[in-house]
């Protein structure tokens, strides 16, 4: 079994959603990517990294997600992409939806780590819950950004069967070799596939780099996006995850019982 995926980096417009719909759009438009792939956009992919909610935040049914669905219904492929989304009670919180290519929601991640670093926690409702998807034939765990220095997030994912761990982000150019090095990490500690989605460009307060990657289950990285905008295509086997877990038996070997 093999999933296709289209990994959309892009530098996005502060603020803007709309020039941010108009600009994925046209990039996919010239991938064209296959029926049946995973299409994955960055963190916070309608404003950028802002911290201003009143800006930023949206219901659940809002614009982006109804142009995900968009996405979704046009190329026949599953979308997997971040926003903020106010919470019932008026919160708000950063989360990465997963849709279908019949445009029904699949799945919802709410980051586990605000940045605090960058105030990110004084805005964002943490969430506390490990998600696990399944489309073309892989366990899925998406994470968003900070996430990734927390091992233990990858770990309870894998703990729970996860095979293809997907962080999107907005990784700043100033620790651009800690996202590489990170992503590499999480797959060969966890013999999983990963694919990480950052943004490339500015915004007012960092620059970034892109590096959109493809790591496999022995920590390769098979696909790179650099620093420009593109829709960069990667070609997960899940015989490689299968062939590799069934060989090397960190897995079987590591002590779970605290993580489930």
């Amino acid at each position: 079994m093999k999933l296709h995926i289209h990994a959309v980096q892009l530098d996005l417009a502060w603020e803007n959603p709309e020039v941010n719909y108009q600009r994925a759009s046209a990039l996919l438009e010239e991938a064209h990517p296959h029926p049946g792939s995973l299409i994955i956009l960055p963190e916070m992919f309608p404003t950028g990294f802002s911290k201003d909610v009143k800006v930023t935040s949206e219901p659940a049914d809002g614009p982006t997600a109804k142009f995900f669905q968009s996405l979704a219904t046009r190329w026949k492929c599953a979308v997997l992409g971040g926003y903020v989304q106010t919470t019932p009670t008026g919160a708000a919180r950063n989360v990465a939806a997963v849709f279908a290519a019949d445009g029904t929601l699949l799945a919802e991640y709410v980051k586990q780590q605000p940045f605090s670093l960058g105030g990110e926690h004084l805005v964002h409702e943490a969430g506390h819950e490990t998600i696990i998807f399944e489309f073309g034939g892989f366990k899925i765990a998406p994470m968003i950004c900070y996430d990734l220095r927390f091992p233990e997030v990858a770990r309870r994912a894998a703990a729970q069967g996860a095979e293809l761990f997907i962080n999107i982000a907005s990784w700043p150019i100033k620790r651009a070799n800690h996202w590489t090095l990170l992503l590499q990490a999480r797959a060969i500690e966890n013999l999983a596939w990963v694919v990480g989605v950052n943004r490339c460009g500015t915004d007012p307060e960092f620059i970034y780099p892109g590096r959109s990657i493809v790591v496999d289950p022995h920590g390769n990285i098979i696909a790179d996006a650099a620093d420009r905008e593109q829709v960069l295509h990667g070609v997960l086997d899940h015989e490689v995850l299968s062939t590799w877990r069934a060989q090397f038996p960190a897995l079987h070997d590591a002590k779970w019982d605290h993580l489930r």
